[in-house]
């Protein structure tokens, strides 16, 4: 808790150690975020190519060929084994190397020490290590698609048998041994930074910054830290048991495996074991990438609302309800596997009772809007669809949490369309509402607005556009994964409907280059951000401008109140920093 500046003098740095190898966390988000930021860019283009399959199928896409090459889109078309791999990519990258990595590494390493007020974490180093692992797993997960056979093509959930035997499909060769090398690191990357997180949260506030007068947004990546610790290390766990039947022989999920009118030698495993492991990560995995962004989102709609966040302890409540309920529900997966009935509707049970702390977050995002002084930023806007997001794809998570509804829509675009709205565009959502907002403490300058909220518009209606009729093509069976429905009559009549989705895919697509060429732009030529410019009340405006080591040129400030005083009754601005005393007649509305 020293608040002495002496230790963090300042000196020179070479170009190496200020932005390759650099120890400070400002710089290492900002690593986070434009690593992130790419490989999310490289999802979503994957994305883009195998709509055009899925939308006009067996038609020739010349930029397919001149995109992929002869050897994937040989004459403009997509192969079969190629459309499966560009899927399988596209999922793992975005719901890991953007959402996961890219969304936390970015905001908890900016966040964290400079709302807490803490010159850095609590170790640098560890830090940076975190970071360059997730670069290697991204390098290694990118190199993956040029090897022979193709990268890993069981879909991001990696099922075996298809990812356990080597010879099972094209890319169930190395392809699929980078994948399994890839996550690997990536978790090594994940764990440092969690606990990391962790130790500075607990350890490193400055004088007065009570756990009940933190940011909710501290709460939020406090929680998604203790999560990734606790669910990391069995995802690992599964991967090293699926490299050892890869490559030693064991039989930990396979048994009874005939390949091209050929017996193995394989007994006793389950591919049932694996889904049981992949999914006590996968479940909580969901709140990993969404509780930093609802907590973005508090901060964020408190700001621009000018408005105190309505039931703060409530919103640390539902936070850590909505942790313990994640790591018990996993099942709810796995509906379809013969499960007990009886196991079954405790999962049901489970699954439902997420709801309420649920419900209770968006009531609360409600409430803090309700007759506020809205500022409708391009951040307030992403944060606002946030919170659409966030219910239109949760009542349809009540289906699919219901075991007997889910049997019948389990593996169908419904269930696509549910995970991109509730998860996939929830957290998106958060991470541009984080880079809108907190982009003048990144670079020191200011995005463009007009363009911001053109890139919104475009974005959330494209997006609804996307997922929408997914869940009507899901209620009529048509299965998901398929690389083209044209062997079943029955689902000719949803062509139309497939072309209308892959359109929107297309505009979606477009609709992020916008922002990008505001993102680098503005970083490059933006106007000069002032030092507080949405009259905020944590600690990270009251730094310079410009970055420094240490963050603070003299004492660390000292925190007498809450982080949500807006439009306090009496008071002479609408807004009272945390590092303003409180009056012999205020009272802490943090206790």
């Amino acid at each position: 808790m020293s608040t002495t500046h002496a230790e963090h003098s300042h000196h020179e740095q070479s170009f190496i150690t200020k932005y390759v190898f650099s120890q400070d966390h400002k710089m290492i988000a900002k690593q986070f975020l434009i690593t992130g930021f790419l490989m999310g860019f490289i999802g979503m283009m994957m994305s883009v190519l195998f709509r055009l399959q899925l939308g006009w199928p067996g038609e020739s896409f010349p930029i397919l060929t001149f995109l992929l090459g002869e050897n994937w889109a040989p004459d403009g078309v997509l192969t079969p084994d190629k459309y499966l791999a560009l899927v399988t990519i596209h999922g793992t990258i975005m719901v890991f190397f953007l959402l996961t990595a890219g969304l936390s590494g970015t905001f908890s390493n900016l966040l964290i020490p400079l709302q807490l007020g803490a010159r850095d974490m609590a170790s640098g180093f560890l830090n940076m290590l975190s970071y360059w692992f997730f670069f290697l797993s991204s390098i290694i997960m990118l190199v993956s698609l040029g090897v022979e056979g193709g990268p890993a093509s069981a879909g991001w959930t990696i099922y075996p048998p298809l990812s356990a035997l080597p010879q099972a499909i094209p890319g169930s060769g190395l392809g699929m041994t980078l994948w399994l090398v890839s996550m690997a690191i990536f978790i090594v990357s994940s764990l440092l930074g969690s606990l990391n997180y962790i130790v500075t949260i607990l350890n490193l506030r400055t004088k007065g910054m009570k756990m009940t007068r933190m940011p909710l947004t501290i709460w939020a990546f406090l929680i998604t830290a203790i999560l990734g610790v606790l669910t990391f290390p069995v995802l690992l766990s599964a991967a090293l048991l699926l490299i050892f039947d890869r490559s030693f022989e064991t039989s930990f999920y396979l048994s009874d495996i005939v390949v091209a009118g050929t017996a193995l030698d394989f007994n006793g495993g389950s591919p049932i074991l694996f889904e049981h492991l992949f999914w006590f990560l996968g479940h909580p995995e969901v709140y990993i990438v969404l509780l930093p962004s609802l907590g973005l989102t508090s901060e964020i709609i408190s700001v621009n609302a000018r408005k105190p966040i309505f039931g703060y302890r409530a919103m640390i409540g539902s936070m850590l309800t909505i942790a313990f309920i994640s790591i018990i529900v996993w099942g709810h997966h796995m509906f379809v596997t013969g499960m007990n009935p009886f196991l079954g509707a405790v999962f049901t049970f489970t699954t439902l009772l997420v709801a309420i702390p649920s419900a209770v977050k968006v009531f609360n995002y409600l409430t803090t809007l309700w007759k506020g002084n809205i500022r409708f930023t391009p951040a307030m806007l992403f944060a606002v669809g946030l919170i659409s997001t966030f219910i239109s794809g949760g009542l349809t998570g009540l289906i699919l949490g219901d075991s007997a509804l889910d049997i019948n829509v389990h593996d169908t675009y419904f269930v696509v369309g549910h995970f991109h709205i509730v998860m996939g565009l929830s957290a998106v959502f958060g991470m541009y509402a984080g880079a809108y907002h907190w982009f003048p403490k990144l670079f020191g300058r200011m995005m463009n607005h007009n363009l911001g909220k053109a890139h919104f518009w475009l974005t959330i209606t494209s997006v609804y556009g996307v997922f929408l009729p997914m869940h009507f093509i899901g209620l009529a069976g048509v299965p998901r994964r398929y690389y083209s429905n044209s062997a079943f009559p029955l689902f000719d009549s949803f062509i139309d409907l497939n072309e209308i989705v892959s359109a929107f895919a297309i505009l979606a697509a477009f609709a992020q280059v916008l922002f990008f060429i505001n993102f680098v732009y503005s970083a490059l030529r933006g106007p000069k951000a002032t030092q507080n410019p949405w009259d905020s009340n944590t600690l990270e405006w009251t730094t310079p401008v410009e970055h420094i080591h240490g963050n603070w040129p003299g004492d660390i400030p000292a925190v007498h109140r809450w982080p949500y005083d807006y439009s306090k009754p009496g008071a002479a601005s609408d807004f009272i920093p945390q590092t303003v005393p409180l009056s012999e007649y205020e009272k802490d509305e943090g206790h």
